[in-house]
């Protein structure tokens, strides 16, 4: 799957609790393996978004700084 193909959530600008809230209704609109990115440049989303994945078994493939943005790439759960 190439960078084009998949869906990403621009959480830039934003702050808590808002990028984490956006990523929930988001996470609904997919389906069970699909992957997405997030792009956030709040900090507190390096903590808030790998709990979010570990609380609802949600696979966290990427997890990166550039510049002053977090990048996550992130697979929805229920995939066999």
């Amino acid at each position: 799957m190439s960078e084009e193909e998949i869906k990403t959530l621009d959480a830039r600008g934003l702050f808590c609790p808002e990028p984490v809230m956006l990523l929930h209704k988001k996470v609904r609109e997919l389906a069970a393996g699909e992957v997405f990115q997030v792009l956030a440049t709040d900090p507190s989303t390096e903590r808030d978004i790998p709990k979010f994945c570990v609380f609802l078994d949600h696979e966290l493939l990427e997890h990166k700084q550039v510049g002053d943005e977090y990048h996550y790439k992130i697979r929805k759960a229920g995939a066999a």
